[in-house]
C-alpha cells in the first residue's frame, strides 16, 4: 500500500534552541495556553454564586460555560485558517487582544445575559490563542524539539485546568465573581507584549490572501458545528426530539460542507489533507480519547459521591488527581517523543490508558478511592503521553501554510471528543446504573454503571489504538 506524502515540503523557519528569544516564546506561547484552560476551569466554580448574584437558575447559569465551550468549537478552524491567511503573529495578537477585553467586560456585566455575552467574545480570543499556538510550534520551534515544547504546551494546559477551581474559590472569597474574570486582564496584558516582542513581524504579503477565505465553507461549517454541540448538551443528557432534529441538521450541514469544499477555489479545508494517514487517524484518535476522558469527569462524580459518599471538598481532591498527573507527565513525555520519535510513545500513551480504563471500575469497587485515584492517574498520564506525541505527528505534517487550520482542526477534534463524551458517556453511566439487576429506581447501582461506562472507553481507547498501529505500520512499510 503506497502512503500519501507529507503535507509539509518546506523548511520552517525556526528559532536556535539555545537562544533567549526561544525561550521567551514558549513562555509566552504557554501563557497563551494557559488563559482559554483557566477559562474554563475556573468559571464552573462560580455557577453557584453566579446563580445567587443573578437570582437565576442553574440551568440558566450554566450558559456562561457552555456558551464559551459551544464558541470554542464553533470558530477554532475558521480563526486557525484566519492565522495562514493574515499572518499568525497578527492574529495572536488579536485574540489575546479580544480575550483580554472580554475578561474585563464580564466582571463588568450587570446581568447574566450580559456575562453570557462576554463569554461568547471571550471564546472567540480563546480559540485563537488555542489553534495559532500550536501553528507558532510547528513553525519557530527547531524540529528535533517540537515534542518538547507541545509536551510544555499539554503541561501548562493541565496547570490551568486544576488550578481553576482553587483559584477560583480564593477570588470569589476576596473579591466576589467578578474576580474569577478579572484575573485574565493582567495575564493577558502580559502574554500581549510578551508575544508581541518575542515574535518578528509576519513576513509574507497577506492582501492577496485575505480575500480567498472561504466565506461559505466556514458558515456552513459553524452552523453544522454549533447544531451537533447543541444536540449533545442540550436537555442535561436527555435525548429528545429536539436533540435528534440538531444531530440530523450537524449531519446535513457537514454533507452540504464537504460538497461545497470539493467544489471551491481556495478551500477553508483541503479534503485531500485527510488522506495523509498520520493526519486523518490523528484526529480521529484524538476525539476517541478525549471522549474516554470525559468519561471520567461525567461518570467519577457520581460514582464517588453515590457509591463512596464523598462530600465535595473530597471529591474535588480525588478528581483533581487527573490534571496533576497529566502536567507532571507533559513535558518529560514531549522531550521523550523528540528522542524516539511519535509513532511508539503515542502506542504507549494509549497503552497505558487502556490498563487505566479497564482496570478503574474493579479498583475503585475493590479498594475504594485510592483505587480510583490510582486508576486515574493511569488514564491522565496515558492521556498526557498520546497527546504530546500525538500533536507533534500531526503538526509535523501539516504544510506550513496549513499549520493554523491543521492547529484548529486538532483542537476540533479535542472539543468533539468531551461535548461527546459528557453527553454520551453520561447516558452510559446513568443506562447502566438503572438497568443493572436488581437495582431499586431510586437506588441507582453506581457500580454496575461505572463497570459499563469504562468498558464502552476501553474500547474507544483499542479503537484509537488499532488506528496508531495502522498508522506506524504504514510508515515502516514505506521506510523500508
Amino acid at each position: 500500500m503506497t502512503r500519501t506524502a507529507p503535507l509539509a515540503a518546506t523548511p520552517s523557519q525556526v528559532i536556535s534552541p539555545a537562544s533567549p528569544s526561544q525561550r521567551t516564546l514558549l513562555f509566552s506561547l504557554s501563557l497563551a495556553m494557559l488563559l482559554p484552560a483557566l477559562g474554563t476551569s475556573i468559571a464552573n466554580v462560580a455557577l453557584p454564586t453566579l446563580a445567587e448574584a443573578f437570582a437565576a437558575s442553574f440551568q440558566a447559569v450554566q450558559w456562561v460555560v457552555l456558551a464559551y465551550l459551544l464558541t470554542i468549537t464553533v470558530v477554532i478552524v475558521s480563526v486557525g485558517r484566519l492565522g495562514d491567511l493574515l499572518g499568525r503573529r497578527r492574529v495572536m495578537l488579536m485574540g489575546l487582544a479580544v480575550f483580554t477585553l472580554a475578561s474585563f467586560a464580564c466582571g463588568a456585566a450587570a446581568t447574566l445575559w450580559q456575562l453570557v455575552a462576554g463569554r461568547v467574545v471571550q471564546g472567540v480570543g480563546a480559540a485563537v490563542m488555542m489553534a495559532i499556538a500550536l501553528a507558532l510550534v510547528g513553525e519557530r520551534v527547531p524540529k528535533n524539539q517540537v515534542g518538547g515544547a507541545m509536551g510544555l504546551l499539554g503541561t501548562v494546559s493541565a496547570v490551568g485546568t486544576a488550578l481553576g477551581p482553587t483559584l477560583g474559590g480564593l477570588l470569589i472569597g476576596m473579591g466576589g465573581w467578578e474576580a474569577v474574570f478579572w484575573i485574565n486582564v493582567p495575564i493577558g496584558l502580559v502574554a500581549l507584549v510578551m508575544v508581541s516582542r518575542s515574535l518578528p513581524p509576519d513576513s509574507q504579503p497577506t492582501t492577496a490572501k485575505a480575500v480567498r477565505f472561504d466565506v461559505v465553507g466556514t458558515v456552513l461549517l459553524a452552523l453544522s458545528l454549533a447544531a451537533y454541540s447543541l444536540a449533545m448538551t442540550w436537555g442535561r443528557g436527555q435525548f429528545g426530539v429536539l436533540n435528534g432534529a440538531l444531530l440530523l441538521v450537524g449531519l446535513a450541514g457537514m454533507a452540504a460542507f464537504v460538497w461545497a469544499e470539493s467544489r471551491v477555489a481556495a478551500p477553508l479545508v483541503r479534503l485531500e489533507m485527510f488522506r495523509h494517514r498520520a493526519i486523518s487517524t490523528g484526529f480521529a484518535s484524538s476525539a476517541l480519547v478525549t471522549t474516554v476522558v470525559m468519561a471520567t469527569m461525567v461518570a467519577g462524580p457520581f460514582y464517588l459521591a453515590g457509591a463512596l459518599g464523598l462530600e465535595s471538598t473530597r471529591l474535588g481532591l480525588v478528581m483533581s488527581v487527573g490534571p496533576a498527573v497529566a502536567a507532571l507527565f507533559g513535558a518529560p513525555v514531549g522531550r521523550l517523543v523528540d528522542r524516539t520519535g511519535h509513532s511508539r510513545v503515542t502506542v504507549a500513551g494509549l497503552a497505558i490508558m487502556f490498563l487505566g480504563t479497564v482496570g478503574l471500575p474493579f479498583a475503585a469497587i475493590a479498594w475504594g478511592v485510592a483505587g480510583y485515584a490510582t486508576a486515574l492517574g493511569f488514564i491522565t498520564a496515558g492521556y498526557a503521553t498520546f497527546q504530546a506525541a500525538n500533536n507533534t505527528a500531526v503538526m509535523g505534517c501539516a504544510a506550513p501554510d496549513q499549520r493554523g487550520l491543521v492547529g484548529g482542526l486538532l483542537n476540533l477534534s479535542r472539543n468533539l471528543g468531551l461535548i461527546t463524551g459528557a453527553s454520551v458517556m453520561g447516558a452510559v453511566f446513568n443506562h447502566g446504573a438503572s438497568a443493572a439487576p436488581g437495582a431499586a429506581s431510586l437506588q441507582p447501582d453506581f457500580a454496575a454503571g461505572l463497570q459499563l461506562t469504562f468498558m464502552v472507553a476501553a474500547a474507544l481507547v483499542a479503537m484509537a489504538m488499532a488506528l496508531a498501529l495502522w498508522s506506524a505500520a504504514a510508515g515502516r512499510r514505506v521506510s523500508v
